[in-house]
């Protein structure tokens, strides 16, 4: 009955002094969770730079360099689309260090989300801005410069070879679909295709039915925006 007793009273005192077990065994407690937006949310998920959230994540963890390449800016198709408001639709989008060039719809930044998060933030502001969907072609530095590297007609002059940009590898009937070809090279890559124009593009009526669905730019264009990137 003693013993009893003094366990029992060494159980009160241990009660009365707090829980002094071990950190590991004691009840964790959940932290508090402001109201915040969704916005603030992403924003605190792109600081951490441990371990994306369980199921995934909108980014990929540490900065990555982007190359975004608009369809139709400036060519008659979707319509003029001033630099300025470029970049400032992709420093609303929170992405840095926001660099355009020339005025056919090339801009440069880095972000810590992944390409498909990078590509719905801008294709979603300009929709907003000219009120129809504008189609982005993504490539992160790397890809860029091995699609440079990729390209075959390596003795042409830089400004008759365009690189025709893709979000998905050319069909498999890319050549065989050709129309009006006449001393036009066309050959396909990873999810590009190359063009060699060798009388200028100028007087050129060769149609690529799978081109409509990317956005061309030439060599000189594609090693000046590498070149951006690096920086």
């Amino acid at each position: 009955m003693a013993q009893a007793s003094r366990m029992r009273a060494g159980a009160t005192r241990g009660k009365s002094h707090g829980d002094h077990r071990h950190p590991l065994f004691q009840k964790k407690r959940r932290p508090f969770r402001s109201r915040c937006s969704l916005d603030a949310r992403e924003d605190a998920r792109e600081d951490f730079r441990g371990r994306p959230p369980r199921g995934g994540s909108a980014y990929a963890g540490a900065m990555e360099t982007y190359i975004a390449l608009l369809r139709a800016v400036n060519v008659g198709g979707t319509g003029k689309l001033p630099m300025a408001e470029l970049r400032a639709m992709c420093e609303d989008a929170g992405f840095r260090d926001v660099r355009t060039y020339i005025a056919s719809g090339n801009v440069v930044f880095r972000s810590a989300k992944r390409a498909t998060g990078v590509k719905a933030a801008l294709e979603e502001r300009l929709a907003a801005y000219a009120g129809k969907p504008v189609g982005v072609v993504l490539r992160q530095h790397a890809e860029l410069v091995r699609a440079l590297e990729a390209q075959p007609f390596t003795t042409a002059a830089p400004n008759r070879v365009v690189v025709i940009f893709l979000d998905e590898p050319p069909p498999a009937d890319t050549l065989a679909t050709l129309r009006h070809q006449r001393d036009e090279q066309v050959a396909l890559g990873e999810r590009e295709i190359y063009v060699h124009y060798g009388d200028g593009m100028a007087d050129s009526r060769l149609v690529i039915p799978a081109a409509r669905a990317g956005t061309a730019r030439n060599l000189n264009t594609v090693a000046r925006l590498i070149g951006m990137a690096a920086e």
